[in-house]
């Protein structure tokens, strides 16, 4: 056991006038399962490679033991995995990697296969697995998640909640649950540790929330009221103050002592409360400093005359092979149905067949006439350049896509730099918010949720909700899913 130490931890990067970091203090214990949450582009793949010690920092971080980063790339895919897996853990003997790869569910003879043979999938078990093999490191684990199925995803979980001492970024709230003991999170103004999972992360920090905005709102009319009392308070004393110099009441002067005794008593009690309005607005100027602002997204999708989609028997072939099918559903307005199935059984590929591609097929495929398409595809790594060439590209109207982002909780100094630049869940964010600008029958969503944070997934799931669009998806988020679709469709292998 060790305690990783981070005190006054500042850092930017070459060239920036933002810091990622700037005077944060935590620590850690290298013995927990911790998870690791956080906004997209606050810092956390960054944090990481600060302990890999990448980059010079300000401050002090103590207690590193030897890391290992995931996921990490294979230099030649073409040669056997097992080779691959030699060379990201080289003191593993071969009957570990045997042992390591069959608890995730990884098939022996997927190891004595060229490694880009195996699905994406496959790879990631596989190359995840030596990460726990020979030496003993401490393994820094960067959402493994993105291209793993459901039943992947579960059996990652199962089996990071048989290790002990790692740091997993994920935006995944049930695999989550299903492998952390602890939560990191990054907030606006800190860093928070907490002992449990997600969802027990999730509860104290809504009821702390919750709290903290019937307190702001509780102080916020405190002090419009002591303001008021004060300004009151002030006035009559200024009027008082004036009877000094007023005429003969009755042939009497006025009491000047008494007089000035009394403005002066009305003074104090004018300051008092003004004191007291300024410890509330202090009170109040603590609160909420870490409250994540969900604003509500909106959509405006058209109405479709008529059943959208109508897919009977349909099967897809490719290089002569059938690669899924038969598959039979039909898309009525307003349906949400979620593509399901295990890494390679063709979800994507059929989508790709109903935005039009060329592929080859049996079976009756009709669409709505006039049918107008959105589509989020999986791979955001094509962005490239300008954020005003993509939009001008894209055809998105420009006030509305900047909007989006901004509620997306997308820092305006990002819009300058390029979009290569950017976090892989900024980009994600992108093609999300170009969707959102353009009104469709239909919206294709192929993995929207790659690499997008918490808060996000959350606006997203709400929007869908509320405008109800007709769409087509493949999510692999089960949390997501279960709240937003109204139907599955398991995919079968071809």
């Amino acid at each position: 056991m060790s305690m990783i130490r981070v005190e006054d931890l500042t850092f930017a990067y070459p060239g920036s006038c933002h810091n990622v970091f700037e005077h944060i203090d935590f620590q850690f214990d290298t013995d927990w399962k911790l998870g690791f949450l956080g906004r997209n582009g606050r810092g956390k793949t960054t944090f990481l490679r600060l302990l890999l010690g990448e980059y010079p920092y300000g401050g002090r971080i103590s207690g590193v033991p030897e890391c290992a980063y995931f996921p990490n790339q294979a230099a030649e895919p073409s040669r056997m995995t097992m080779e691959v897996l030699h060379d990201a853990c080289p003191l593993a003997e071969e009957w570990e990697l045997l042992r390591e790869t069959g608890l995730l569910g990884v098939e022996a003879e997927a190891l004595y296969r060229p490694f880009d043979t195996l699905s994406h999938g496959e790879r990631t078990k596989a190359l995840l697995a030596a990460m726990f093999c020979g030496e003993a490191r401490y393994l820094l684990i960067d959402e493994p998640t993105n291209h793993l199925d459901a039943l992947g995803r579960r059996a990652v979980a199962a089996y990071l909640r048989r290790k002990r001492g790692f740091l997993l970024v994920s935006h995944d709230r049930a695999f989550l649950d299903g492998c952390v003991d602890h939560v990191l999170a990054l907030n606006r103004t800190g860093v928070e540790v907490q002992s449990g999972g997600f969802s027990s992360w999730w509860e104290n920090k809504s009821r702390r929330d919750a709290f903290e905005q019937a307190k702001n709102d509780r102080l916020q009319k405190e002090v419009a009221r002591l303001r008021q009392a004060a300004s009151q308070t002030s006035g009559w004393s200024d009027k008082v103050e004036a009877t000094k110099r007023g005429s003969r009441n009755g042939g009497l002067r006025p009491d000047r002592g008494y007089i000035g005794h009394k403005s002066a008593k009305m003074m104090q009690r004018s300051k008092s409360i003004e004191e007291r309005r300024q410890r509330a607005a202090e009170e109040k100027a603590a609160l909420l400093k870490d409250l994540e602002r969900m604003e509500a997204l909106k959509l405006r999708p058209l109405a479709a005359r008529g059943r959208v989609l109508d897919v009977r028997d349909l099967s897809l072939f490719y290089g002569g092979k059938r690669v899924c099918g038969p598959l039979t559903f039909r898309l009525e307005p307003g349906d949400r149905i979620a593509l399901d199935g295990t890494n390679g059984c063709g979800k994507s590929t059929v989508l790709k067949c109903l935005l039009g591609e060329e592929i080859a097929r049996e079976g009756m495929l009709v669409k709505c006439p006039g049918l107008t398409v959105s589509y989020v595809p999986q791979d955001a790594s094509c962005l490239r350049g300008s954020l005003w060439d993509y939009i001008k590209e894209s055809g998105a109207e420009e006030p509305l896509l900047l909007a989006i982002l901004r509620k997306l909780d997308f820092p305006r100094e990002q819009f300058e730099k390029n979009m290569e630049d950017w976090s892989a869940g900024q980009r994600k964010k992108a093609l999300i918010a170009r969707s959102l600008c353009e009104s469709a029958h239909l919206y294709i969503w192929d993995e929207p949720l790659n690499y997008i944070d918490v808060w996000s997934r959350m606006q997203i799931e709400e929007l869908l909700l509320e405008f109800q669009p007709t769409m087509l998806l493949v999510e692999h988020d089960k949390t997501f899913r279960q709240r937003v679709a109204t139907e599955e469709i398991t995919i079968s292998c071809g």
